[in-house]
C-alpha cells in the first residue's frame, strides 16, 4: 500500500481508543510487567508515547515545512517516560495521551499538507535524510508496532500458565 496521509490517521486517531479499551482499569499486575530486562511494560509504553506526542512527530513535522535539511531534529530520549510518568496512574497516561493525541492530529490538519509536501527532507541525527512521508508513516507504524509491544508485555505473564498449548502461541517465545 502507498503512503496516504488519510490512511495513517484512520490509524494515529484510533489508537487512544484502542489503548483505553485494552488498559483502563485493569491492576498493575497486567499494566506495570513486561517480557523481559529492557523491555517496556504497557504503562512504560503509554508514557513513551505520550512522550512522542510532545517531542517528535509534530515537532519533527514542522522543522522539515519550515527549515528543512538545515536544521537537525533534536535527538529523542526513549527513556523519558520512566521519570515524566513517575508517580501517574494508567488513567492519568490514557487521558493524558488521548488530549496530546487529539491536539496533534487537529495540528496536522490544520497544516493542510499536499503530496508535494511528503517529499520535504529533514535531517534525522542517526537516520540521516528522511521525508515527511517517511515520519508520518512511521507516526502510524510507530502506534502498531507499540500496540503489538504492550499484547506483548501481556501476553507473557501467562506464558507458563497456558502450558502445551504454549506451541501455538506465537507471540511468546518458543
Amino acid at each position: 500500500m502507498n503512503f496516504t496521509l488519510e490512511h495513517a490517521v484512520e490509524i494515529l486517531s484510533r489508537t487512544p481508543a484502542v489503548l483505553r479499551a485494552l488498559l483502563a482499569g485493569l491492576g498493575e499486575h497486567w499494566t506495570h510487567a513486561n517480557y523481559g530486562e529492557k523491555t517496556f511494560s504497557p504503562f512504560d509504553v503509554v508514557g513513551h508515547l505520550i512522550h512522542g506526542e510532545r517531542a517528535d512527530w509534530i515537532p519533527r513535522a514542522l522543522i522539515i515545512l519550515e527549515r528543512g535539511e538545515d536544521r537537525p531534529f533534536d535527538p529523542f530520549d526513549r527513556y523519558a517516560m520512566y521519570e515524566a510518568s513517575k508517580g501517574k496512574t494508567m488513567a492519568e497516561l490514557l487521558d493524558t495521551f488521548e488530549s496530546h493525541r487529539k491536539q496533534n492530529l487537529e495540528t496536522l490538519e490544520e497544516l493542510r499538507l499536499t503530496p508535494d509536501l511528503f517529499l520535504r527532507r529533514g535531517t534525522h541525527p542517526e537516520l540521516g535524510t528522511v521525508t515527511l512521508e517517511n515520519l508520518l508513516a512511521t507516526w502510524a507504524l510507530h502506534d502498531l508496532n507499540h500496540i503489538s509491544q504492550i499484547a506483548k508485555a501481556m501476553a507473557h505473564q501467562y506464558r507458563n500458565a497456558v502450558g502445551p498449548w504454549r506451541a501455538y502461541i506465537s507471540i511468546l517465545p518458543q
